[in-house]
């Protein structure tokens, strides 16, 4: 064979390999294609609406309908920037390939959406096309909104048009080429958008169809819980086995033992879920607390045990975490972790820490402040042991208890030392932080 024929081979093989990976994420199953059951359309469905308001809100006014489903579709925490007004926009989102600023939602008409008739409100939330046919990015969650039903997307709009407008232009997004073209959105919806309401499946339970729908559309969980891949897509091969989203990791929710929640009790998941805690499991922080705070704890008691018995049937996955380590550390600072093998990381536990947390990780002040068994310390990556260290629980009522920020008093080097630490003596593996990590973990707050 001549080198041109061999050239052009190797450049055939290439091609054919990138179009079969295109192919491979187009046409990846779909959120709820792991149940086997039919699915009919709502129409069509003869059982039990999972769409809407919990039974006891089936009567309210149409606002207090909007709110609920406001606060379920987590809203304000992704349009609310750190000190600014709710709903407003600004707050930013740092990718790896710039920075998108959240739009101001409030009904001011000339920097919100208070020009915005219901029709544009509607194509926004499932078809990512704003006002004036301007192609939405996709960090707006409308691939899992399209699902919402016309009736859920027009009481979350009535609510939103019933707050005090708020005059204020978000700034702009600071995204490099090709990201900046927004164009291209129309192309990346037309893979990744099913554009189509919520179908109930058949085989299943009424409640296992409201947990669908809370999971899937309204709480969007996947877009911090599932992996990506290359066209910055869902990739639900791998359905909530966890990846990093906003410089935090967002664990492995699916029913897998080891890695996973597959051995939480049910009132286990539904506390975390509601209070952002549960005893011997952690303390929900960074975007997952701001998700219990904004949304999760205003579901009623019915919705989280719906969201709970949808969980229980994704498919498990596996992920590279140890299974956590169970057992408290020694009550004394002298044993356990070799002092010597890291120091500075001990010297700063010791100052800062052990007064809430104890030697032994059990707390002292509250069960709150346990570490034992929490998956961050038991993660070898140690990554949301140094966020925490870095933006504390922000003093929101997502956590049961408040852990200040460190981010000002400690350096690059000592956040990584003491996270270092903690994961070492209280974890399954230690893991081994650099400064340049930390430094990384803390331009993303």
């Amino acid at each position: 064979m001549s080198a041109f024929r061999l050239l052009l081979s190797i450049v055939a093989v290439i091609v054919l390999v990138a179009i079969a990976y295109v192919g491979w994420m187009i046409f990846g199953p779909g959120p709820m294609d792991f149940a086997s059951g039919a699915r009919v359309q709502l129409a069509a469905y003869t059982g039990a609406n999972p769409t809407g308001v919990p039974h006891d809100l089936a009567s309210a006014g149409l606002l207090a309908r909007g709110e609920y489903l406001t606060r379920a579709a987590d809203c304000e925490s992704c349009h609310t920037a750190k000190g600014g007004k709710p709903f407003a926009g600004g707050l930013a989102f740092k990718l790896p390939f710039g920075t998108i600023y959240s739009p101001n939602i409030t009904p001011d008409k000339e920097t919100g959406i208070g020009d915005w008739s219901d029709a544009d409100f509607l194509n926004a939330l499932h078809k990512g096309i704003g006002r004036g046919d301007k192609p939405l990015y996709p960090a707006l969650p409308y691939p899992a909104y399209t699902y919402l039903a016309d009736a859920d997307v027009l009481a979350i709009k009535a609510y939103i048009f019933s707050l005090k407008p708020v005059h204020y232009t978000p700034p702009e997004n600071t995204l490099s080429f090709p990201y900046n073209q927004r164009w291209l959105m129309r192309i990346w919806s037309a893979f990744f958008n099913p554009d189509k309401r919520f179908e109930p499946d058949t085989v299943q339970t009424a409640e296992w169809n409201r947990g669908a729908y809370l999971v899937e559309a309204l709480g969007h969980c996947g877009d911090c819980h599932t992996p990506r891949n290359l066209a910055q897509a869902l990739d639900n091969r791998h359905k909530f086995a966890g990846t990093i989203t906003s410089g935090w990791r967002a664990y492995n929710i699916t029913p897998d033992k080891a890695s996973g929640i597959g051995d939480w009790r049910d009132e286990e998941i539904a506390q975390f879920l509601s209070s952002g805690h549960a005893m011997g499991r952690g303390v929900a922080g960074g975007p997952m607390g701001e998700a219990v705070y904004f949304s999760l704890r205003h579901l009623a008691p019915g919705d989280i045990k719906a969201m709970v018995a949808y969980l229980r049937t994704v498919p498990a996955a596996s992920s590279d975490l140890p299974a956590p380590k169970t057992s408290p550390a020694p009550a004394a600072p002298k044993e356990g972790v070799i002092v010597d093998a890291n120091p500075l990381g001990k010297h700063i536990f010791e100052g800062a820490c052990a007064s809430c947390h104890d030697w032994n990780g059990t707390g002292t002040l509250t069960h709150f402040a346990t570490l034992t068994g929490n998956r961050s310390v038991n993660d070898p990556a140690a990554t949301n042991v140094a966020q925490m260290v870095l933006a504390g629980t922000g003093g929101k009522a997502s956590s049961p208890v408040f852990m200040p920020s460190f981010a000002h008093a400690y350096s690059d080097a000592e956040v990584a030392a003491v996270a270092n630490y903690v994961t070492a003596r209280f974890g399954a593996e230690g893991a081994k932080l650099s400064a340049a990590d930390v430094a990384k973990l803390r331009s993303m707050n």
